[in-house]
């Protein structure tokens, strides 16, 4: 091979690679819409789809709004559980959008398979499942609002309950939510051969991420007949709020449960590491690596550390500030803020409230 050859040929690996890791469907988040979508072309030109997602994007363009909300639900709600803790979910401006801390991470180095990342943190389990659980959710919410043609309420539910009560109303498709975000999202990880460890771990959690909302559906129901009593109850299935989704996978977050792959039979599993433990169930988040402790501004892998960041100088949990600012100490300034006070309901109908200044400590970490 010439050596204008084997340039190019590094080049090409070099791009494929970048390419190969950069994607991140979760990058639509950073669209303000894509409902404009009127040709599959433009599939091809939306940043962090790899080919087969570019492909179930031309056959679902209507669907791809609801993607995007999905992505936006999964960072707002992440950034929300995290609020307090040193990572705190925040994103960047390129892809990928959390970093290489989620996609690649920064610990100690593994041979590196091409195109994939090997690292797999509590953090990135989260972000994995609460990212799924996010397409699933805005999905079924678009069935049942009537955004989309190929979908709606659920019919499958109808009829008188063993309850007593008549099934009515819109029931929310939580099957099609699913079952788009299998296709859409695991796809990723099954083109890159789910016996490895890495996509193992992805695939459990986006699992994982979908089961926190069916296992959590709910029944909602309305009462008909004179003045308000329940002589006839007609009653559909809804899904929880994305904020009890939220909670429930960081609740498995902390409980999440250290695997390593092992071979039973013919079959690639994941298995907890310490064998002392009780396998992992199916709704649990399985991770392979420790974290890093994301004190020290590190952009090149996502980390902004936590210098600047506010802190709780009463607190002796992660919020506060001992743990928080990693040994840095803090600072402490006062400063004024505005809130409201002296509130009144005045008949009909409002409230009216003063403003009311007051003195604060502040504290930062340095």
């Amino acid at each position: 091979m010439t050596p204008v050859c084997f340039l190019r040929s590094l080049l090409v690996l070099i791009l494929a690679l970048f390419s190969a890791n950069a994607s991140n469907w979760l990058y639509l988040a950073k669209l303000s819409s894509i409902a404009s979508i009127q040709d599959e072309e433009t599939c091809e030109r939306l940043k962090g789809l790899i080919n087969r997602q570019i492909q179930i994007c031309k056959r679902n363009v209507e669907v791809m709004d609801s993607v995007r909300r999905g992505a936006e639900l999964a960072i707002e709600e992440c950034q929300h559980q995290f609020r307090n803790r040193r990572w705190n979910c925040s994103t960047v401006d390129t892809l990928p959008v959390f970093g290489k801390v989620v996609t690649q991470g920064t610990q100690r180095p593994r041979p590196i398979i091409p195109g994939y990342s090997t690292q797999g943190t509590r953090e990135a389990a989260f972000v994995y499942a609460i990212s799924s659980a996010g397409v699933a959710f805005a999905v079924t919410r678009a069935c049942s609002s009537g955004e989309l043609e190929k979908c709606g309420c659920d019919r499958t539910v109808h009829g008188v309950s063993p309850d007593g009560f008549q099934w009515s109303g819109c029931s929310d498709n939580i099957a099609y939510g699913v079952a788009f975000s299998q296709s859409f999202v695991d796809v990723r990880e099954r083109s890159k051969g789910a016996s490895s460890s890495r996509p193992l771990m992805n695939l459990h959690n986006n699992e994982a991420g979908r089961k926190a909302i069916l296992n959590n559906m709910r029944v909602e129901c309305k009462c008909h007949g004179v003045s308000g009593s329940c002589e006839v109850k007609t009653c559909w299935k809804a899904m929880p709020p994305f904020r009890k989704v939220g909670n429930v996978l960081k609740e498995k977050f902390d409980g999440a449960t250290e695997v390593e792959q092992r071979k039973v039979g013919s079959t690639k599993v994941l298995v907890p590491k310490n064998s002392q433990f009780k396998p992992h169930t199916d709704e649990d988040l399985v991770y392979l690596d420790s974290s890093p402790d994301f004190c020290d501004h590190d952009i090149k892998n996502g980390v902004l550390g936590t210098s600047g960041r506010q802190c709780n100088k009463t607190s002796k949990a992660i919020d506060g500030c001992e743990l928080m600012c990693c040994g840095r100490s803090f600072n402490t300034e006062e400063v004024e803020i505005v809130e409201r006070c002296s509130c009144k309901f005045h008949w009909c109908c409002f409230v009216k409230c003063k403003q009311c200044r007051k003195v604060v400590e502040m504290h930062t970490c340095r």
